[in-house]
């Protein structure tokens, strides 16, 4: 088990209902649940490996294969699609030569499809990384991509 896995188990150690805290961890530091940690997380929590992945995989916040190194996220919510969100997810699509919810090969991206950003009044919404582009087009989206390459 590696030294950060360790790490963030102790740090837990014997609290109840720590195994959502443990996943986030564990996620942020290796940018996704590695298969061998969710043996280790389930040991330490007294819960075996299937409930373990059955917590992880009903939250869409947890991945199970590793991320690119930027997260590029389109809204389709009704705002956004009438706007053009689905153009604007096409053509980063192409550009990124992905589908959604997959990793370019160079694990530069990662791209998303999600159904609302609850920020309707700025659609069509592109969000990268923690950086949020509203009234998009596809030529903004495209142009906002390429600070992040």
């Amino acid at each position: 088990m590696p030294n950060e896995l360790i790490d963030i188990i102790t740090e837990y150690k014997g609290e109840r209902g720590a195994l959502i805290p443990i996943l986030q961890k564990v996620q942020e530091k290796f940018g996704y649940l590695p298969e061998e940690t969710i043996a280790e997380v389930g040991k330490a929590c007294g819960m075996s490996e299937s409930e373990v992945f059955g917590v992880a995989s009903f939250y869409a916040q947890f991945y199970f294969t590793p991320r690119g190194k930027h997260t590029v996220k389109v809204c389709l919510g009704t705002a956004c699609h009438v706007r053009g969100g689905e153009q604007i997810l096409d053509e980063i699509k192409r550009d990124l030569d992905i589908e959604s919810g997959s990793t370019t090969k160079d694990r530069k991206f990662s791209l998303e499809r999600v159904a609302c950003f609850g920020s309707c009044a700025l659609a069509p919404v592109l969000v990268i990384d923690k950086d949020v582009y509203g009234r998009m087009t596809v030529s903004k989206a495209k142009e906002k991509l390429t600070r992040y390459e």
